[in-house]
């Protein structure tokens, strides 16, 4: 019998969160609602990816796009996955300074854990080694950040680096954002990360 507790989560972040160059336009937060869903979870997912959008962006947008979808009678939940556009090199400097990255990030994360359960996700690899060293760096330090506030981070660029199916969709794609093959590994990551099980515990 499924579980009718009304469960509301909204992914808020950047083009890879929408799933953007998904044929099937799953991406990898379609997925593992649609997981959870199959699990008996009755679950209402909200897509809040932009493109091109940085963590500046996100820091002021987030909170009310998410209020307006996260009424106090259901339970409210939000994932937060930046960062790359961050990274992205214009008039020869990165979009937004890493110092400013990390600030925006504790910005958004400590209001957010405030009245919600929050997790994050860190920032994908691209097709270009320089701007994966950038994610990486930055990937570490918001995982720091998120021990230092208690959120739960996973950290994707390392082992989707390491992928052939992740950077080979990126290169025939647009360089970026992988095809359909991608984002189905990236949704394995999150669906075996503990802190995502803890909200979805499997019902067998």
């Amino acid at each position: 019998m499924a579980d009718q507790a009304d469960i509301r989560i909204c992914f808020v972040g950047d083009s890879f969160v929408n799933g953007t160059g998904d044929p099937e336009c799953l991406g990898w937060t379609g997925r593992i609602c649609a997981a959870a869903s199959h699990n008996n979870y009755n679950v209402t997912y909200y897509n809040l990816g932009i493109r091109r959008e940085t963590s500046a962006d996100i820091r002021d947008r987030w909170q009310q796009e998410v209020e307006r979808r996260l009424p106090a009678s259901c339970d409210r939940r939000v994932v937060f996955s930046f960062g790359v556009n961050d990274t992205t090199i214009e008039d020869g400097k990165p979009r937004v300074d890493p110092k400013d990255s990390i600030k925006n990030a504790r910005q958004i994360l400590a209001e957010a854990r405030r009245s919600l359960p929050v997790l994050m996700v860190g920032p994908p690899p691209v097709a270009d080694a320089e701007q994966n060293q950038r994610i990486i760096d930055l990937s570490g330090q918001l995982g720091a950040l998120c021990q230092g506030l208690e959120v739960p981070f996973l950290e994707i660029a390392g082992p989707l680096r390491n992928s052939e199916v992740w950077i080979s969709e990126a290169i025939v794609n647009d360089g970026a954002h992988p095809r359909a093959a991608g984002y189905a590994e990236l949704a394995e990551l999150v669906q075996s990360w503990s802190a995502w099980r803890g909200w979805f515990p499997d019902r067998g």
